[in-house]
């Protein structure tokens, strides 16, 4: 059997190991990446730029030698795929580093592409200094600028996870640092009560923020020197754009199913509509167990379990994806900022009749030591109580509540069933009546 992999990363790699365990010795395993990196932790960038990761060589998980050396896997880089020929089973594209073209058949294929940064056409994007963070070539291009060219003002283009990462390191080597959004809010994810904790913290640090303003272009001569919005002008000596991801599904033809943002619909054993083509990771959709409707939330998590159940699928080992619920969390300088689930603007949207609770507490118990304090949102069903979702936003302890809140969307628990959770207690990590079900009790 002959296994086709496109993308060398998460979903595609998590794939190929699995087909590699599991599957026959005399099975032939094709990776075809178009860039020069597998197998990397992409969410580790930003820190590479402040130091605190030493290089982009530490985000990578397996070069592509181990995998090809140790693993057998002819796992290719610079291979642009271009084409798919799902009827007589080959992909072809071409080889980026010489222009030759290529082509391979394939008896099983998985599209595991990812996502690129949004670029939109603004007029002088090309100077320098302008740059799109996503992957290792852009973190040595923004960690070079910097080092070569020292500017002392960098503007960010977008408020998401990876422009708040972005802020945070470079304000951490002595930068000062400016974020568009055009929104009202930074992290559109979270609901704008809770949004106002990273406003603050923000600020707190030095941090600048343009909010209700749209990027129009750039000025400068052969270097970015002013962002042009739809109401002001800005002086800056680089600008870092975040301002949301595609999937990479261009090669794909009309008779895929594709979802509204372009990534391929996938069933629960990440099969396509197309026979013997499957699709898992960022390019592909994600079932939301708490919507009950597919989702496009692109997660390294996400990717690397749907990569390994695509691979045990294709080896003929029937396993469903379990979806997810929607969880992430981000450390902005002093702050750790979490959620999952539901937020009140997507319980609106999806006309779900929700209310909700917030309590401003201490993550631990108060005598220990004050000032470890978390703020803790949960949005629940109005009638059954069922929980939908929750944010959670403090200096300790986030991760552990955000954890405990997934675990409860993922088995349908109301608010009641939090408040009877035994959780750990003792006065350095808790107190005796836990942040969320403090929120909880408010609730009945």
């Amino acid at each position: 059997m002959k296994y086709v992999i496109i993308g060398g990363d998460a979903a595609g790699m998590s794939a190929a190991m699995q087909i590699k365990r599991g599957g026959d010795e005399h099975d032939e395993i094709v990776t075809l990446e178009r860039g020069e990196y597998y197998s990397y932790g992409q969410c580790g960038l930003p820190y590479v730029l402040s130091g605190q990761v030493e290089s982009t060589d530490d985000v990578i998980a397996r070069p592509v030698e181990v995998f090809r050396d140790k693993y057998g896997i002819d796992a290719r880089i610079h291979h642009e795929v271009t084409q798919l020929d799902y009827e007589n089973k080959t992909v072809s594209g071409v080889q980026t580093d010489t222009g030759e073209p290529f082509q391979v058949e394939y008896d099983q294929l998985l599209i595991a592409t990812g996502v690129s940064p949004v670029q939109p056409d603004w007029e002088g994007l090309d100077l320098n200094g302008i740059i799109s963070m996503k992957y290792i070539p852009d973190t040595k291009e923004i960690k070079g600028y910097i080092d070569n060219y020292q500017p002392k003002t960098v503007t960010i283009v977008g408020g998401g996870f990876i422009g708040l990462e972005l802020a945070e390191n470079i304000k951490e080597i002595g930068i000062d640092v400016r974020i568009i959004q055009r929104g009202n809010q930074l992290m559109n994810p979270f609901d704008e009560d809770m949004a106002e904790l990273i406003h603050e913290e923000a600020k707190r640090k030095g941090v600048e923020l343009v909010f209700n303003e749209s990027v129009q272009s750039f000025k400068g001569q052969e270097y970015v020197d002013t962002v042009i919005t739809d109401k002001n002008e800005y002086e800056t000596d680089m600008v870092l754009i975040n301002v949301g991801v595609k999937p990479n599904t261009d090669m794909v033809s009309d008779d895929f199913h594709l979802g509204p943002k372009g990534e391929i619909i996938v069933n629960a054993y990440m099969e396509t509509n197309i026979d013997d083509v499957y699709a898992a990771g960022d390019c592909a959709s994600h079932y939301h167990r708490v919507k009950q409707l597919n989702d496009f939330v692109p997660l390294g998590t996400t990717a690397n379990k749907q990569g390994m159940i695509a691979g045990m699928n294709m080896i003929g080992h029937n396993r469903a994806f379990q979806g997810i619920v929607g969880t992430s969390i981000l450390k902005f300088f002093d702050l750790d900022i979490g959620r999952t689930g539901l937020s009140e603007k997507e319980a609106k949207q999806l006309n779900i009749p929700y209310d909700s609770v917030k309590v401003e507490t201490n993550a631990i118990a108060g005598y220990y030591e004050k000032g470890q304090n978390v703020t803790v949102k949960i949005v629940f069903d109005k009638g059954s109580k069922r929980l939908l979702g929750g944010q959670v936003i403090g200096v300790m302890g986030v991760d552990k509540r955000i954890d405990v809140l997934a675990t409860a969307l993922y088995h349908n628990m109301t608010t009641e069933d939090l408040l009877n959770l035994d959780l750990a207690y003792a006065p350095p990590y808790n107190g005796v009546w836990d942040p969320i079900q403090q929120a909880a009790r408010r609730t009945l």
